[in-house]
């Protein structure tokens, strides 16, 4: 009986280790499942947190480009108009506040109203930035609405290098907040100082992991007093699996036990943190682990019966039935639980599908942008091709009436013949005019590229004509068709005609070379220029950067980017390198339509 009492005994030590290994590896697993989802949910939050404030980055740039406002800034328009016109931009677009400041600091228009608008702002971070001529940000507590608040402050240029002054936008954190307060999972975002400024749960607001290390002087730059800073809830940290698992003391809105995680947001200055509930991998790896002990139990259960052969029969076959029912029950509540993920999981797929939809219309407006600001450049010049028909019309016309009145009919034909040579020119003209402007929505088709040609080429006629501008346009007598979209192909070769001209601005040798080429299933568009040629070819593309000086251009080094992400939609590529006898040469590649290629 002793020697049966050890073997037990040994058994179920055994078995406790046993159960104890799976748990651990039921628990590790579980882990690294709960971190693949944090960081998908830390990313996704993230994303939109940085979209979110990026719509009001764009519109202070935007906002800086205004007419009104560089024109108050240089005295020739009143301030009211720009107070009206700052009152009704803040209120469409939901802006805390948006200031128009001069070059010393003072607020010369603000869309707040009552006297409670600021009156020197030259202290302010954002705008010291601005008035070096590049973008500022900056955030800080406020006793304003809200309480905290991030300011985008961006330069007004006006024909010198030097800014006239800034536009700074003011975003209410508190509003962006509201649309993610009731997600499950704790998150925050800590700016340089280690201090949460923007979080889904209030608790978690001002405070830092180490607030004794923070000067004073150090806070009063983000708006914030020693007095305020709390040390973040949590009560100890512990390390599974290479994981960080924070022990929180923070009311019932936070787990007991959390898991951390961190993602770097260089673009907004911050970092972002996810605070994710470790008792679900806890519940698993239990749950797992009681199965392990209940199997080894049974195994050693089977071994004892067996020894005691038909007296242990009975009560093997009841502990079998006993230990079957339990697993039932625990596979019932583990497909409970998988059901629940599934549902989480295409609530979080929803979002990402709504992400994306907003994210393209986004850049449809960005194009659309894009085209209006190249029809702003084109207005004089098209202004000019309008205007000198509509002359040469008048004269025709008069001529004509003073022939009929002398009896010479063919003349007078003959300046009728004019007009309508005339007018159908300026037909052609305000045609691809209308076609350019309009917001093409239409799917992929097969589009003359020939055709597309001739349309920039002659909507660009008038500043290649006063640029002293060679075109070299070999032009093919067929239509060379590819799959694309007419108006958007039309925005990316304006896009490259335009920089070319601005490019051999100045310039000796002034040659533009436009070539067509087949290859196979490709069609490839080239454009050439003799000016100075590209300094950086592999940031060409990148998002707000430019070859042109300060003041040179209005642009805001958008034009290729957009361009880029045009040609990618449509399928094809788009090139930019130097060429070696000097220059500049684009290339767009396009997939040949089907009877381009059939032929």
């Amino acid at each position: 009986m002793p020697r049966l009492a050890l073997a037990v005994l040994v058994f179920l030590l055994l078995a406790a280790g046993f159960a104890g290994g799976v748990w651990w590896f039921a628990y590790s697993s579980a882990l690294d499942q709960l971190v693949d989802r944090g960081r998908a949910d830390l990313s996704l939050a993230s994303d939109r947190l940085v979209g979110q404030l990026q719509q009001y980055r764009e519109l202070a740039v935007l906002m800086a480009d205004h007419p009104t406002l560089s024109g108050v800034l240089l005295g020739e328009d009143p301030a009211k108009a720009a107070e009206l016109l700052l009152l009704r931009t803040a209120d469409k677009t939901g802006t805390l506040s948006i200031h128009l400041i001069r070059a010393d600091g003072r607020v010369a228009a603000s869309s707040v109203q009552g006297g409670a608008a600021p009156t020197d702002l030259s202290a302010h971070p954002g705008f010291r930035r601005a008035m070096q001529g590049a973008l500022g940000a900056h955030h800080a507590r406020t006793d304003e609405a809200g309480g905290r608040r991030f300011t985008y402050a961006a330069p007004v240029f006006a024909d010198g290098p030097r800014p006239l002054g800034a536009v700074s936008v003011d975003v209410n954190i508190r509003s962006l907040e509201s649309g993610w307060a009731g997600d499950p999972e704790a998150m925050y975002f800590t700016d340089a100082l280690g201090v949460v400024f923007i979080s889904n749960r209030s608790e978690l607001l001002f405070r830092a992991s180490d607030p004794g290390a923070l000067s004073a002087e150090s806070l009063a730059g983000f708006g914030y007093r020693p007095d305020m800073i709390a040390p973040l809830p949590h009560a100890g940290r512990l390390q599974r699996s290479g994981h960080d698992i924070w022990l929180l003391d923070a009311g019932p809105y936070l787990p007991a036990r959390a898991l951390h995680l961190t993602q770097d947001l260089p673009v907004i200055g911050m970092t972002g943190a996810l605070l994710l509930d470790v008792a679900p991998a806890e519940r698993i790896a239990s749950l797992q682990a009681a199965v392990a002990a209940a199997l080894a139990l049974v195994f050693g259960s089977t071994l004892f019966l067996l020894s005691q052969r038909r007296r242990a029969l009975a009560d093997r076959l009841a502990l079998e039935a006993e230990a079957k029912s339990a697993l039932e029950s625990r596979v019932a509540a583990r497909t409970a639980e998988l059901s629940e993920a599934n549902r989480k999981l295409r609530r979080e797929v929803a979002e990402r599908k709504e992400a994306e939809a907003a994210l393209k219309r986004a850049q449809e407006e960005l194009v659309q942008a894009g085209k209006l600001s190249a029809l702003g450049k084109m207005s004089a010049g098209l202004s000019h091709e309008l205007t000198q028909p509509l002359m040469a019309i008048r004269s025709f016309s008069e001529n004509a009436t003073l022939f009929l009145e002398r009896g010479a009919p063919e003349k007078a034909a003959q300046n009728l013949t004019r007009i309508s040579d005339l007018s159908r020119r300026m037909g052609r003209i305000i045609k691809n005019l209308r076609a350019f402007a309009r917001q093409e929505i239409e799917p992929i088709a097969d589009v003359d590229l020939v055709a597309v040609v001739d349309a920039v080429l002659e909507m660009s006629d008038r500043r290649i004509h006063e640029a002293g501008v060679t075109v070299i346009w070999p032009r093919p007598a067929l239509p060379v068709l590819v799959r694309g979209g007419e108006v958007r192909l039309q925005q990316v070769l304006l896009n490259l005609v335009t920089n070319a001209l601005d490019a051999m601005a100045g310039g000796t040798a002034r040659r533009l070379e436009i070539g067509l080429a087949r290859d196979g299933g490709q069609v490839r568009l080239s454009v050439r220029d003799t000016g100075p040629g590209i300094a950086e070819p592999e940031k060409i593309f990148d998002p707000f950067y430019s070859t042109k000086e300060v003041g040179q251009s209005e642009g805001m080094g958008l034009g290729l980017s957009i361009s880029y992400g045009l040609v990618q939609g449509f399928g094809g590529a788009i090139r930019g390198r130097n060429h070696a006898e000097g220059g500049a040469v684009f290339t767009v590649e396009l997939a040949a339509a089907a009877q381009e290629e059939a032929a």
